[in-house]
């Protein structure tokens, strides 16, 4: 089919969808194949109309097309199955899989065996992998969210699911033009044409009288709509509706609601001159007789308007303060040239924040500090220049004696919290906080990481929904709405209420606060999507205004105070940004762009007086505020939520975005890439010149004004270009430098000095109790394991009868053990003999890990034995995540069940313990030895065995794709990819001399990254598993390599850079050329490395060494900056044989890692949390901080750190 016709079949679907022929349209997609209509298939799916999914599916793809829709077309049978099964209709079962899911058993017959299987099932959910089956509802819900998947990642569907942009009634249009073309070419043209058919031309009679004048601009269908006769689309079509019509001009702004009397309403208009009584500034509503934003309508009103010489935008009436002052849009694009390289496009920083961002701001002066509030209630404060978390709060009510008995008894039910808007004051000296349950807090702001409680605001019944700062009257108050349908304001110094407004009938979303001359205003929008203006004086409302979308809907004024927009989305998903015309109180115009269904409320921001950008379709969209259509999309590289949450900095440089791994990603246009880079170059130079200054402490002069207000200092005698010398003449950008205040602190940065922490009080460590529950602990045999170490019965017991108890194998503690003298020779030979030795004894820590969720630490004892502590979640803990603060449990199930590995017979001192945790924490895949097992994390219970040595599985690692695909490095040197599901070995990898002993899979480069006992690292491609590089690590000259020794790989979050650690070195690598940038060594004659690890936000290396000393790194540079000795956490053990074998990072919390020790024990460890971090960075060469592009000399330490 041609293009023309392809879009005339576009054309005919916009006509039938607005004439309301449901069924027809969804025909005519079906049977087109050109538009696959996401929101048709959605309500299909949910309403469980199997036939109509299939048949429109069958327009677009066939089952056996491609995997993807091979998956699609399984995934629907299989609820269809699963459906009659929960309704114990056996042979409407029975039929859907002769009939329906028959097709899959070539493709896999094991897997339609299991399905099978399920009919002799009284409840399907006895099966493990169903048992988190819920009810129809949601389980039809989370099959639609991985058919979506599917179906954008299918080829077939590729350009189908995104119509083009159309202007309302485009077919009604283009007849129009045809009829004014053909009535132009009459030889006797009437002037009211009656067009009676299109059958056939149209043609004039002869006229009784002279010729009339040609209709050419006379739209004889009307080219557009007419309010009533061509309806906007309806939500769930497919095309994108025009806005509600407006019922009352949001200009006057408009009557007040007939529920409320003001008695000084009725005193008619006042002049222009006198806008001193706000109140009486009203005038009539007024009705826009079309909800098509791009056509000016006139009326009486208007017209009588249009006569006077007056400013655009200025009514002869004066309405409330939102059009007192003239205001004109840009229409030409040539007033206001732009660039799309003045959008922040570029990702120059990832920070890892550990919980879901809900709400971010940057600070209105220092543009590079940005505030993050989570979903658990956590607060953050971020120097984006230099990658640091400078501040990280709990939730934590700080009077609760002094709260309402209705927040305290809602904590006590759940004490979950979550952040609903961070927000700085104007001038960046408080910010304030609005939380889910009742309260909002504002803390004082003084600079660099010194945050201080200011207020603490019982303010709502309910959820806090919003929170902002405005000068009414001259003085700072907080403004706050609920979901107690109110909106309140509060005195900013003495938290005193002063205002509250009453008349929505919904909780109130948002807030936004602002004014016009002298005249100080509220916008408020609630999820009944009405929208409301207030005055500060208790009157009531002045508006009463239908917002498009009806829901959730947020206002912005631009930057200069001139435009208004919002954005609003549905309950069914439809988002609507529009622009207001104030003085007309209707849509000036609605952008396009969006999807018919967003899959989350869309969040949205305004920059530069010049650009709106929202999140949405896991990407961010910007528009031209004087364009509808969409100027382009970003995708941050990848890893955002559907809806992602954004914020600007004020000069519009930067752009914060919120990823879904619980992450922030910054956006940086030209502008904020020199700023970045003047901040890490002038960082410590800039800081060094100011404390020079032998005067009282200087406060950097680009904030001099802002500081003087909020501390009270008077005087500061830093010149205005004491710092911007030597900057490039980039001085427009001095604004964005960080200004910290410089007192002993900067002192301290000109003499750098390792922190070094070794006393108990210096830090915070938790041992983990290491006790465990002894009763219904099966024998192995029980668990389908063999128990044969050497012919003797070894780790589990029971108490049931006619079997003999034998007492439980317990981590010993170090108070237990005697003190054993340290060996002479090699240390790290002697560590070697050491871990041998603890494997027979059943002592040590051979693997451990943080689950994803960070709530839990899994170990891997040297007895095969696995240790799960979980960390409760109560009023004291809200989060539940692991801390040194909250003793956690070691968990077991009812059951009192163990995961234990099989071993072998022989040599079981030998065995490598090894494991893998699945990205959801559900199951854990491990080996001792023996068969690798598959463990169920919930119930401990054993889900399957495989792969029985030899070769003994060394290292496990899940693809990062396909959980069901994982790569196990082996005995034998090779790497086996096998595939879980159909128990199939898939290739076998070669490259190495001797056992397998670390992986790493990045998904950025589709590779895997190997390492072995033969000190070499291998590159192989996941896409053919071909070997693409290998390289021997780099042994440090006048060391002796061991002959066997275990190198670890990790990857940098980067994905590009990895970790390689070796006991004589730690070492970071370039994948793709698999070039070593950095190295570093401990010094001849110091303890080996025994493992390493990189934190949560690869900003840290934690490293241990077979001293128990644990040395904490810069990662970009291998910079020692804080070294942890063994008298700060192991308190009363001093044994030489007591030290680290692995150390983990917490998933989520920069500074917090575990250590698992030979002794069975595992500790927790953070910094205090006055200090918040480990150490300080050391100062940078060259005034640099980043060196991952330095390549060491062959062999060589670093030289400019201390040596170990």
């Amino acid at each position: 089919m041609s293009s023309l016709s392809r879009e005339l079949v576009f054309l005919i679907l916009q006509f039938l969808d607005e004439e309301k022929f449901k069924e027809t349209v969804h025909k005519l997609e079906q049977e087109s194949g050109f538009y696959f209509n996401m929101k048709y298939f959605e309500d299909e799916v949910h309403n469980g109309n199997w036939d109509n999914v299939e048949k429109y599916l069958s327009g677009f793809t066939k089952v056996d097309d491609n995997r993807y829709s091979m998956k699609i077309f399984f995934e629907i049978r299989k609820q269809k199955y699963l459906e009659a099964l929960d309704k114990h209709d056996r042979p409407k079962a029975v039929e859907i899989l002769v009939k329906d899911l028959k097709v899959f058993a070539s493709f896999n017959e094991e897997l339609f065996k299991e399905i099978t299987q399920l009919l002799t099932l009284e409840n399907f959910r006895e099966n493990e992998q169903l048992s988190k089956y819920g009810d129809t509802k949601s389980a039809r819900s989370i099959m639609l969210i991985e058919l979506k998947k599917l179906i954008e990642a299918n080829p077939l569907f590729r350009d189908k699911l995104q119509l083009p942009n159309l202007k309302n009634s485009r077919l009604r249009t283009l007849i129009n033009q045809s009829l004014n073309w053909q009535h132009q070419l009459c030889k006797n043209p009437r002037p009211n044409p009656d067009i009676k058919t299109l059958f056939v031309d149209h043609s004039c009679g002869q006229p009784n009288g002279a010729l009339a004048p040609s209709p050419v601009n006379n739209p004889l269908l009307g080219v557009m709509p007419k309010a009533g006769s061509f309806p906007p689309l309806g939500a769930h079509g497919p095309f994108q509706p025009a806005p509600t019509p407006v019922p009352t001009p949001l200009a006057g702004w408009m009557s007040s609601p007939a529920a409320v009397t003001h008695p000084a309403v009725s005193g008619g208009p006042i002049g222009l001159n006198a806008p001193t009584n706000p109140v009486a500034i009203l005038k009539h509503p007024r009705t826009p007789p079309t909800a098509n934003p791009s056509i000016e309508y006139a009326s009486a009103d208007s017209e009588h308007v249009s006569k006077r010489t007056r400013p655009l935008g200025i009514s002869e009436e004066v309405n409330l303060p939102v059009n007192i002052l003239p205001v004109s849009y840009p229409q030409n694009h040539n007033q206001a040239t732009f660039s799309l390289e003045d959008l922040p496009k570029t990702v120059v920083r990832t920070l890892s924040q550990g919980s879901n961002p809900m709400s971010m701001d940057f600070h209105p002066v220092q543009q590079t500090i940005l505030l993050v509030g989570t979903n658990v209630g956590d607060v953050a404060l971020w120097d984006v220049g230099n990658r640091e978390r400078l501040i990280l709060k709990n939730f934590k009510v700080w009077e609760l004696g002094t709260c309402s008995m209705s927040l305290q008894a809602s904590l006590v039910k759940d004490p979950a919290v979550s952040v609903n808007r961070i927000i700085w004051s104007p001038d960046g000296s408080l910010f304030g906080v609005a939380y889910s349950r009742h309260i909002v807090q504002i803390y004082a702001y003084h600079g660099g990481e010194d945050i201080r409680q200011h207020l603490e605001i019982d303010a709502h019944v309910g959820g806090v929904n919003d929170i902002a700062f405005a000068h009414p009257n001259k003085q700072l108050s907080i403004i706050t709405c609920g979901d107690d349908k109110t909106i309140r304001v509060w005195d900013a110094t003495s938290g005193t209420k002063q205002h509250t407004f009453e008349g929505h009938e919904a909780p109130v979303y948002s807030v936004c606060p602002h004014h016009k001359e002298n005249i100080q205003f509220i916008f408020s929008t609630a999820l009944d999507g009405k929208i409301k203006a207030w005055l500060y004086d208790n009157l009531g409302s002045r508006v009463d205004y239908d917002a498009p979308g009806h829901w959730c809907t947020t206002m912005a004024y631009s930057a200069d105070g001139s435009r208004l927009f919002s954005c609003g989305t549905s309950k069914e998903g439809e988002t609507f940004i529009v622009e207001w015309n104030e003085s007309e109180g209707a849509v000036k115009r609605t952008y396009q762009g969006f999807r018919k269904r967003s899959l989350g409320v869309v969040q949205f921001d305004t920059t530069r007086n010049r650009f709106l950008a929202a999140g949405d379709e896991f990407v961010i969209k910007f528009w031209d505020m004087d364009n509808i259509n969409l100027l382009t999309t970003v995708d941050a590289d990848g890893g955002l939520p559907a809806s992602p949450r954004i914020r600007f900095n004020k000069e519009g440089t930067l752009l914060a975005i919120s990823t879904h791994d619980n992450g922030i990603k910054i956006l940086a246009n030209g502008d904020g890439l020199r700023l970045l880079r003047t901040l890490e170059n002038r960082s410590f130079d800039a800081s060094r010149a100011v404390s020079e200054t032998p005067t009282k402490p200087i406060i950097s002069p680009l904030t001099a004004a802002s500081v003087a207000t909020t501390s009270g200092i008077a005087e500061r005698t830093a010149p205005p270009m004491a710092i911007a010398s030597g900057m490039n003449g980039e001085g427009r950008n001095m604004v964005d430098v960080k200004p910290r205040i410089v007192d002993e602190s900067t002192e301290k940065s000109k003499i750098w000095k390792l922190t070094e922490v070794n006393e108990p009080a210096q830090c915070r460590s938790l041992r983990l109790p290491d006790s465990l529950r002894t009763s219904k602990i099966y024998l192995p045999d029980q668990l389908g394991h063999s128990a044969k170490r050497g012919g003797r019965r070894l780790l589990w017991w029971c108490s049931s009868e006619g079997r003999k108890e034998r007492p439980p194998v317990k981590m010993v503690p170090a108070r237990e053990r005697r003190e054993e003298a340290p060996e002479e020779g090699n240390g790290a030979e002697l560590a070697r003999a050491r871990r041998r030795k603890l494997n027979a004894e059943g002592r040590g820590i051979s693997r451990l890990i943080y689950t994803n969720s960070g709530v839990a630490i899994l170990a891997l004892a040297s007895n095969a034995i696995h240790l799960l502590w979980k960390w409760p979640r109560n009023e004291r803990h809200s989060s539940g995540k692991a801390t040194t603060s909250v003793a956690p449990q070691l968990w077991q199930p009812p059951s009192g069940i163990l995961m234990t590995n099989e071993i072998t017979d022989t040599n079981p001192e030998e065995a490598v313990h090894c494991f893998a945790l699945s990205k959801n924490d559900s199951y854990v895949m491990s080996a001792s030895g023996g068969k690798i097992s598959l463990f169920n994390m919930m119930t401990f219970k054993t889900m399957t065995t495989f792969m029985s040595p030899p070769p003994a599985a060394t290292v496990l690692a899940f693809h990062p794709q396909d959980n069901n695909i994982i790569a196990i490095g082996m005995e034998d040197s090779t790497i086996q990819i096998y595939n879980v599901r159909v128990d199939e070995v898939k290739s076998k990898l070669r490259g190495h001399s001797k056992r397998i002993t670390g992986l790493a899979f990045s998904n950025v480069l589709n590779v895997l990254v190997s390492s072995g006992a033969d000190a070499q690292l291998c590159v192989f491609g996941t896409d053919g598993w071909e070997k693409q590089k290998s390289r021997f690590l780099q042994i440090p000259s006048g060391r002796t390599p061991p002959a066997s020794s275990d190198t670890r790989v990790q990857f940098h979050q980067d994905q590009i850079h990895f970790l390689a650690v070796h006991e004589t070195q730690i070492a970071l690598y370039e994948t793709t050329k698999l070039e070593c940038v950095k190295q570093w060594s401990p010094r001849e004659g110091s303890a080996p490395i025994s493992h390493a690890t990189f934190s949560c936000d690869s900003q840290l290396i934690y490293a241990t060494f077979l001293d128990a000393t644990i040395s904490i790194f810069n990662a970009a540079n291998l910079t020692l900056r804080c070294r942890v000795l063994p008298a700060a956490y192991l308190v009363g053990n001093a044994s030489t044989t007591v030290y680290p074998l692995v150390v983990a990072a917490h998933p989520s919390e920069p500074n917090q890692f575990a250590v698992g020790m030979t002794d069975g024990g595992v500790y927790v460890l953070e910094p205090l949390e006055s200090e918040g971090k480990w150490g300080a960075n050391p100062p940078a060469e060259n005034g640099s901080a980043s060196s991952m592009s330095i390549t060491p000399p062959s062999g060589a330490s670093n030289s400019d750190q201390p040596q170990r």
